[in-house]
C-alpha cells in the first residue's frame, strides 16, 4: 500500500498539470467509448486501449454483467449506460471479458457461494444464459469459451436498453465484443460470426 501512497502523493508533480492538458479536463468530458470489464484487478482498460483521461467511461463490476433493462430498480450499470449515451453521447460501447476471470470460474466450478449471498445473486444473472457451456467440462484455467460466451450474452443484455436500441436502428451507435488474455495481452475480438479472433494491428 506504502507504493500507491507514494505515487498518490506525487501524480499532480508527475503528471505535469502545469501544462494545460490536465486543466482542460475541468471543462468537461467527451469520452469515445464507454468501456464495460470485470472489476479484476489485472485488466485495466486504459493500459490495455492506450486511453487518456478523458477517452473512455468506465463500468466495472464482478464479471462484467450487465443487467436486463428493467430487472431491477436502482441500477448502477443501467445509471451508467443511460447516462454515457444520453448525457455524454458515446457512440461505441465495449463489452470486455478477460482470461482467468474469478466470476466466470465460481459460476464454472458450481463453487458455494452461501457464504457470499451478495456475489452469489450477482452471479445468478449470467448463470441462466451461461448453464450450455457450464456444462461442458473443460481442464483450462483461463475458461475462454465461458468468458466468450458471457461477453455475447452481456451484449444482448445491453441491447435490452430501449437508448441502445434506439441508437442501433439510427445507425448512431456500435456495439463491441472483446476478451482479454491476461498472461500474452492479446485482446480479441468478436466478427459479425460471433467468433473471437485476434485482429493484427
Amino acid at each position: 500500500m506504502k507504493a500507491l501512497l507514494d505515487c498518490a502523493r506525487s501524480f499532480r508533480r508527475r503528471a505535469d498539470f502545469e501544462s494545460g492538458e490536465y486543466r482542460k479536463l475541468a471543462e468537461g468530458q467527451y469520452p469515445e467509448a464507454l468501456f464495460i470489464t470485470c472489476s479484476d484487478s489485472r485488466v485495466i482498460p486504459a493500459l490495455i486501449t492506450g486511453a487518456r483521461p478523458g477517452d473512455i467511461f468506465e463500468l466495472r463490476n464482478a464479471g462484467n454483467i450487465v443487467p436486463p433493462y428493467g430487472q431491477h430498480g436502482a441500477s448502477g450499470e443501467a445509471a451508467t449506460i443511460e447516462y454515457a449515451l444520453e448525457v455524454l453521447g458515446v457512440q461505441d460501447i465495449v463489452v470486455c471479458g478477460h482470461s482467468h476471470c474469478g466470476a466466470m470460474g465460481a459460476l464454472q466450478s458450481g463453487d458455494d457461494l452461501t457464504a457470499l449471498p451478495g456475489v452469489d445473486a450477482w452471479l445468478g444473472l449470467a448463470r441462466p444464459e451461461l448453464a450450455p457451456v457450464l456444462a461442458a467440462v473443460s481442464d483450462d484455467p483461463s475458461m475462454p469459451e465461458v468468458a466468450q460466451r458471457n461477453v455475447v450474452n452481456q451484449l444482448a443484455a445491453v441491447r435490452s436498453y430501449p437508448s441502445v436500441r434506439q441508437r442501433l436502428e439510427g445507425g448512431r451507435l456500435r456495439l463491441h465484443g472483446w476478451y482479454y488474455e491476461v498472461d500474452t495481452g492479446c485482446v480479441y475480438e468478436m466478427d459479425d460470426d460471433g467468433r473471437f479472433r485476434v485482429h493484427a494491428g
